[in-house]
């Protein structure tokens, strides 16, 4: 029999499922999802097996960044109800054995908030110092120009100059998402009240958007120069995982996150060294539980100087996957370090669209349930993204620049629509190449509504859809799925349910296996006696792989689940597979 998995914390077993509230469900009819509208589907996510609900930001916002640009941290958007509405949302989560957990977003506000308009209304304020201000600097002739040539992730200048006060503001995205100066006490002990009024409330834990860029290089010094014909520079060298960081996240931890039972996980993008990343989770620095890290959401992204550029595609290789697996997999485990494992988010493309075959619905179906056994049987806390059960995918690439809403794909368009059309002398130029990157790796593709039933807008609204719904919705929708047991989501669900009865899964040792094979990736867990063996083709066409491996026990390997074939089918005799287009296989040994 498996080991129990009592002996783990709650949350290193917990599946985690991510709501994009606007676009789950929407209860009133006015094309926006909502709070009430999340609630009347918690029957389903526990029954597909999630543990903990995280909810992206539902916040009073002005939505500048869906969202993530919060003008009052206390209280709900009216767009998706009020704290009544999530006091029974979380009523109903906490009756089904299921937990919340809440978005923090605190390196930046909206400038609708209160503390910036305070903060800008006069540089004698109190809150003048809550935020990051600085005088301009001068051109030799003599022209203003902003403090230093830091660029923002969403384009343009990192800096915004305000009239009144004849100072730049920094904002490291939008300029109404002006960055908070968390070298100010009096900031750190607004955080640490902000987020001790939901946990009092009874959220059980946060998600801490961008969280590693909170701390800025001493004095805002300028950018190495990487991409010379830019005025702005990439500067994450110089805001991502600063000087102070982890001082201010040891005293969140003792000043907050210790006095309760939590899950915790940073977002920290721009950073791959794991030794950088090692320090936010170890357990001897009291930190977090979790971080996510982007490597391998960031291999099918080119450089630019040291940043990735997300909205263009670049082939991507197995071999690399392979790696970046392999490494996070083997990372720091006598030290305690705990992985998130996850492919999709609300920031990424469809996983089925980028790393499976979408072309057609038997490969789309059959490569979705590949990739969720690539997810699954790794270890670390597991987060699903919302329709990624079903296997949605990207939408189309006849779709027009209008149907994206996201303002990095509108920001990113614009910027290289202006310049070619300056370099073409206000001819009409052409931007295909553009949309079709977008095609494959605009963030737009996660956010459209959530596809419910084949009834008019997928069944998210009774209204209009505060954005366009995919056009495959009458076939890939959660009702017929969940109506069929060889679907994506049934598929899901009993993969679920075999990691949570296998903790080997969860917290085994990890060895690759044939790591040269240009198809198959293989790989064996071990904790104890239990042993996991997991198959993985990644191509559409057979292929006889031999798996070296004199210590597994072959004869005694049953195949617990496969995406072909049943359980307990297809004996090993000698590690001699024949494996066909997009199988995946775990076999299990007890």
């Amino acid at each position: 029999m498996a080991a129990p998995v009592t002996d783990l914390p709650w949350w290193k077993t917990a599946v985690i499922y991510q709501i994009y509230p606007i676009s789950f469900f929407d209860s009133n009819g006015d094309g926006i999802g909502d709070l009430n509208g999340i609630a009347s589907k918690l029957d389903y996510l526990k029954d597909l097996g999630v543990d903990v609900l995280w909810l992206s930001p539902i916040y009073r916002s002005p939505l500048a960044d869906m969202g993530y640009d919060i003008s009052d941290y206390q209280n709900i958007d009216p767009r998706y109800g009020t704290l009544e509405d999530w006091d029974n949302l979380l009523k109903g989560v906490h009756e089904r054995g299921m937990k919340l957990m809440m978005d923090l977003v605190v390196n930046h506000s909206s400038d609708e908030h209160d503390w910036f308009i305070q903060s800008r209304s006069d540089k004698l304020n109190p809150k003048r110092d809550w935020y990051i201000w600085r005088p301009p600097r001068y051109d030799p002739s003599g022209r203003r120009q902003p403090p230093n040539n830091w660029k923002a992730v969403f384009q343009g200048s990192a800096w915004e100059y305000d009239e009144k006060t004849s100072e730049y503001y920094l904002h490291l995205y939008l300029t109404k998402q002006p960055d908070l100066n968390w070298d100010n006490v009096e900031v750190r002990d607004a955080v640490w009240k902000l987020m001790k009024f939901w946990l009092d409330r009874g959220c059980d834990g946060f998600r801490m958007d961008v969280i590693n860029i909170i701390s800025k290089a001493e004095g805002l010094p300028d950018a190495p120069v990487t991409v010379p014909e830019e005025p702005y520079q990439h500067a994450s060298i110089h805001f991502a995982n600063g000087p102070r960081v982890h001082e201010y996240l040891r005293e969140m931890n003792e000043k907050v996150l210790s006095k309760y039972d939590l899950i915790t996980v940073g977002e920290t993008p721009f950073t791959h060294d794991t030794e950088e990343l090692a320090a936010y989770v170890l357990p001897k620095n009291k930190e977090l539980n979790m971080v996510f890290q982007f490597e391998l959401m960031d291999i099918d992204s080119p450089l630019e100087g040291e940043d990735v550029v997300p909205l263009i595609y670049k082939p991507w290789k197995l071999s690399d996957l392979k790696n970046i697996v392999r490494r996070w997999q083997t990372f720091k485990r006598d030290e305690g370090f705990w992985n998130t494992v996850f492919t999709e988010n609300h920031d990424h493309a469809r996983s089925v669209s980028r790393f499976g075959d979408d072309s057609t619905d038997e490969w789309r179906a059959i490569s979705a349930k590949m990739l969720a056994l690539l997810q699954v049987t790794q270890g670390g806390t597991q987060f699903i993204f919302q329709g990624q059960e079903l296997g949605l995918k990207n939408f189309p690439r006849t779709w027009g620049i209008e149907e994206y809403k996201d303002i990095a794909s509108q920001n990113y368009w614009n910027k290289i629509l202006s310049k070619r059309t300056n370099e073409s002398g206000g001819a009409e130029v052409d931007m295909s190449d553009v949309l079709g990157d977008f095609a494959k790796k605009a963030r737009d593709h996660a956010r459209v509504p959530m596809q419910w039933n084949a009834s008019s807008n997928a069944g998210f609204t009774t209204g209009t859809p505060w954005m366009r719904v995919n056009e495959d919705y009458e076939v890939w929708n959660a009702e017929n799925q969940v109506q069929d047991e060889n679907s994506v989501r049934a598929f899901w669900r009993r993969l679920l349910k075999i990691r949570k009865n296998n903790i080997v899964l969860i917290a085994g040792d990890f060895e690759e296996l044939v790591h040269d094979h240009e198809r198959i990736f293989a790989f064996v867990r071990r904790l104890g006696d239990q042993v996991a063996l997991v198959v993985l083709n990644f191509g559409n066409e057979d292929v006889t792989v031999r798996l070296d491996s004199p210590t597994l026990p072959w004869p005694s390997l049953q195949l617990e689940i496969g995406n072909y074939r049943n359980q307990g089918e297809v004996p090993i005799a000698d590690g001699t597979l024949e494996m066909k287009g997009f199988e995946g296989r775990l076999y299990l040994f007890r």
